[in-house]
């Protein structure tokens, strides 16, 4: 894939202002680096679009339009539908489980609030997050996927929320950047003992957090661990016959530029 014009001075941009950065040598450098790649994904998203549109190419949520707030946060990985590929299978068996409710505890712009709610049309979604944005975005994808019946928005979960819930056939999906080791803790909130519960665990801040949740859960829960894993995108059908794909551009298409090791914990209550 090539630039369009157009792309390349604002990458260029990009590339220029981090030169001007007044860190020492080495510091710099890898800035620059990170500024680079940010930058070819960039221009690799605005390509994208002229050729995919603004909607999800494949994955469990195919089909699905994508809002500009949408394709900024998520880049090339929510236009080919293959962000967070390693939880796919995770959740078409979510699809296909019974669930009354699903809590989308840690939202952001709601790429997995309304793609559920789009997947399960008898389901209800609470999608939660503390930023007053992510919340204006989430509600502005639901919108433009004629969802909004049934994603219900609200600001901060708090632990005691869970009894809420007791009784019901319960799905906690939560994304919260390091706060899961306080939310998600059985002992004080007795309700999660019979919820199924998808946690990504942001072992990127502190190594023990895998361990220190996953183990609250390992009496009441059948555990799945799933850790990060590279992926090079199918660009079959995308691109045309023929296309060549700089190899280094084919990863940036799959890159979810995280910072470090985000796993995912699965625990399914036990009956």
């Amino acid at each position: 894939m090539r630039f369009a014009p157009d792309n390349a001075k604002i990458v260029l941009g990009m590339i220029e202002d981090g030169l001007k950065d007044p860190a020492e040598p080495s510091l710099r450098l890898a800035k620059l680096w990170h500024k680079a790649l940010f930058a070819r994904c960039h221009g690799l998203t605005a390509d994208l679009r002229q050729i995919t549109g603004d909607k999800v190419h494949g994955g469990p949520f195919k089909g699905m339009k994508l809002t500009e707030d949408a394709i900024l946060t998520y880049r090339t990985t929510v236009m080919l539908g293959c962000y967070e590929h390693e939880l796919h299978p995770v959740f078409e068996k979510v699809i296909a489980t019974p669930y009354t409710r699903i809590l989308n505890i840690g939202c952001s712009v709601g790429y997995y609030a309304v793609g559920l709610a789009m997947r399960m049309p008898h389901v209800i979604i609470e999608a939660f997050d503390i930023d007053p944005e992510a919340r204006r975005k989430c509600a502005d994808l639901a919108r433009a996927n004629g969802v909004e019946d049934r994603v219900k928005i609200s600001g901060q979960f708090y632990g005691d929320d869970f009894a809420k819930y007791a009784g019901e056939k319960i799905l906690a999906l939560v994304d919260i950047e390091g706060a899961e080791t306080e939310l998600l803790t059985p002992a004080a909130y007795p309700a999660l003992r019979n919820m199924d519960v998808i946690v990504e665990l942001h072992d990127v801040f502190n190594p023990a957090i895998s361990k220190i949740v996953t183990e609250r859960f390992r009496d009441s829960h059948a555990i799945n661990f799933i850790p990060n894993q590279n992926f090079l995108p199918d660009m079959t059908g995308i691109l045309a016959p023929g296309h060549y794909l700089d190899p280094f551009d084919h990863l940036l298409l799959g890159w979810e530029s995280r910072d470090g090791a985000t796993p995912w914990g699965v625990y399914t209550a036990r009956d």
